[in-house]
């Protein structure tokens, strides 16, 4: 007999987050930190920024922050907190009917002076329980509606202080309301002890054994019994604070008749007073507006309140705006009971990159003691820049380094006999292995000329690279900054990693120009500064080249305006607007001086100003340069390709 064949579905997974789901990717995470600061932010400000808007695969912290005020407000707008005063009013008027309607069968004096003093009670309803505790109830419906509102009452109380009491003491017997007062007297022992700074862990572990059953929560110690009840008493006393002055007397009054008995009120009061004085801490003097229309009973009502703590904390930690914040703050479990388990995976992710951006050694302290991108970090953001680059360039390879044989450079892997004149290092490893091979045939010479190979090398161009980029104002209001940024980048990675023997000069210039490293032009913040300083930045080009006068010369030069500014002999800049015939003549002298070195000069236009397009053009024919004039997007392709067909060159 054939076997049943067994069929498969697949489909997405539905139960909660998805174990298999990728992790976070630290490239594109670093990306987006490099991209803000390249912006002008901080490194610090970055990464809280991305810890904000979250990741492709996450959400951030601004994000899971809406969804906890949504919920604080829902829970605000669906209920209200008189639930327990709704209860005992429709109890009280049930049991005035039932009472009402048993006297008016009775045709006796008794029964009309009854009737006059149920017509005589207090309007408000915690004064009218108040006045027929001692009533002689006629009616048996009636007396059981009435002690209905005291063992609620009762239950309601116990239940903003204890989780889980309200059903458990259903149908509560004497007994059981004496062994509820029983706990009290001894937990306001406890605490009074406590208080006093006496050793009360033995009174606690014997309280415990007493009365642990009241205490789900298993504390294991007086501290934490403390913490436990201080947070639910807050709460209780923070629905009071948010009901009226009339509903929050009226439970008052009516709280003094739970059970039966003042005496609970009293020791619920009592211990409400010490947890106060033990944890002052705790949020006694807040309230929250409840507008909605489902009405809550006492319980009820402190565990919304809870939850609005508890979601109030949890938006200050999202926030992460308070000193010392970190991503380790968050609760967890909160977040997963109001939010869900999505909530609680997508913080923990957010963590876990918190921790392994740092961990990885992508920022380092600077000597002002502030937060700066490391080496590291500028390597792999230069990496991502060259990459998009090199995927813009397309099917436009980039030509590598010039090779040839020759007396000097770097070593390829091959080896070659010596001849006369060689001067490069021997292969020790091929020497010894050609001497054996020959005495193995024979000749007992231990080594001769003829068994020497020498590592073969090739000879490679260098070049000297002086990359001036504009950064006056123009540049940021125009969005130029970040473009010329990753311009820079993608440059220095291809040098560092291609051609290492290159030696690149980094020069910003807007009122001034000066030599920067990769971290301070990643990391600098565009300011309000006029002025074009091309002058002083082909003065700094100039005096690069000629520290390399065996090398290359390569200019590239990045800029969206004409020059304004030029650099006096006292070393001060001078601005005009439009350019002065003295601006003009320094810029153009600046750059006669450099074409003496015959470098390769490359211009790259932003924008579309014809004055600057005139400029341009004019000293490009004059020192034999080229001008282009890319898009924003392709600026990085074309500088690289510019430095690649100047190094063919």
């Amino acid at each position: 007999m054939a076997r049943p064949s067994r069929r498969y579905a697949y489909g997405p997974y539905v139960d909660g987050p998805d174990p298999l789901a990728p992790p976070v990717d630290i490239r594109a995470a670093l990306d987006e930190i490099g991209r803000d600061v390249m912006e002008g932010s901080s490194p610090r400000s970055a990464l809280q920024e991305l810890m904000r808007r979250g990741t492709r695969e996450r959400r951030g912290l601004d994000e899971l922050t809406r969804e906890v005020w949504q919920r604080r407000s829902r829970l605000q707008r669906e209920n209200r907190l008189d639930g327990t005063l709704q209860q005992v009013r429709e109890l009280l008027q049930r049991a005035l009917d039932a009472e009402r309607d048993a006297l008016g069968r009775q045709d006796t004096d008794d029964a009309r002076f009854r009737e006059m003093q149920l017509d005589a009670l207090p309007s408000d309803t915690g004064g009218a329980v108040r006045e027929l505790d001692s009533y002689d109830w006629q009616s048996g419906d009636a007396r059981e509606a009435y002690e209905e509102i005291r063992d609620l009452l009762g239950r309601e109380m116990l239940d903003q202080r204890f989780a889980g009491m309200k059903q458990a003491m259903e149908n509560a017997t004497p007994e059981d309301v004496e062994r509820i007062r029983e706990m009290l007297d001894d937990l306001n022992s406890l605490l009074s002890e406590h208080a006093q700074g006496r050793d009360t862990q033995q009174q606690f572990e014997q309280f415990m054994q007493k009365h642990g059953e009241f205490f789900p929560e298993n504390p294991q110690n007086t501290d934490e019994l403390v913490d436990l009840l201080a947070q639910r008493a807050a709460a209780a006393q923070r629905m009071l604070n948010s009901m009226s002055a009339e509903q929050r007397a009226e439970l008052m009054e009516l709280a003094q008749q739970a059970f039966g008995d003042p005496r609970l009120a009293q020791a619920l009061a009592q211990l409400d007073a010490q947890l106060q004085g033990l944890r002052p801490g705790e949020d006694w003097e807040g309230q929250g507006r409840f507008r909605g229309d489902n009405p809550l009973g006492m319980g009820e009502a402190t565990r919304a309140m809870e939850q609005l703590g508890q979601l109030d904390a949890l938006a200050e930690q999202l926030s992460q705006s308070y000193p010392g914040a970190r991503m380790e703050d968050i609760d967890l479990d909160a977040l997963g009971e109001h939010l869900g388990d999505q909530a609680r995976v997508d913080a923990r992710a957010l963590a876990e990159l918190q921790r392994e951006l740092e961990r990885q050694g992508l920022f380092e302290r600077a000597p002002d003691g502030s937060l700066q991108l490391s080496p590291k970090a500028l390597r792999r953001l230069g990496e991502s820049a060259l990459r998009d680059i090199v995927d813009k360039i397309g099917a436009r390879r980039g030509e590598r380094e010039d090779r040839r044989s020759g007396p000097a450079g770097e070593a390829t892997g091959a080896t070659r006999p010596w001849a006369f004149g060689d001067t490069e290092a021997w292969s020790v490893p091929r020497t010894l292995l050609n001497a054996q091979l020959r005495r193995a045939g024979g000749d007992e010479r231990r080594l001769d000329v003829t068994d020497v190979e020498i590592v073969e090398t090739e000879q490679r161009s260098r070049a000297a690279v002086a990359l001036l980029v504009d950064t006056s104002w123009s540049m940021v209001q125009d969005g130029r900054w970040v473009p010329m940024k990753r311009t820079a980048l993608a440059l220095h990675q291809l040098i560092s990693t291609r051609f290492r023997g290159d030696d690149l000069k980094l020069v910003t210039f807007g009122r001034h120009a000066r030599s920067v490293e990769l971290g301070e032009l990643v990391g600098l913040e565009g300011v309000w500064e006029q002025g074009t300083n091309l002058h002083h930045a082909l003065l700094l080009a100039g005096e690069h080249l000629r520290r390399n006068p065996d090398a290359q010369p390569v200019v590239l030069v990045v800029t969206d305006g004409e020059p304004t500014a030029h650099l006096e002999a006292d070393g001060e800049a001078v601005f005009d607007w439009p350019p002065s015939p003295e601006t003009l003549r320094a810029t153009i002298g600046a750059l006669d001086k450099i074409t003496t070195l015959r470098p390769s000069i490359t211009f790259f236009m932003l924008g579309d100003d014809p004055r600057l397009a005139m400029f341009i053009d004019d000293v490009a024919r004059r020192c034999g340069g080229r001008v282009v004039a890319p898009t924003l997007d392709g600026l990085g392709a074309e500088v690289v390709s510019d430095y690649i067909r100047s190094r063919k060159r």
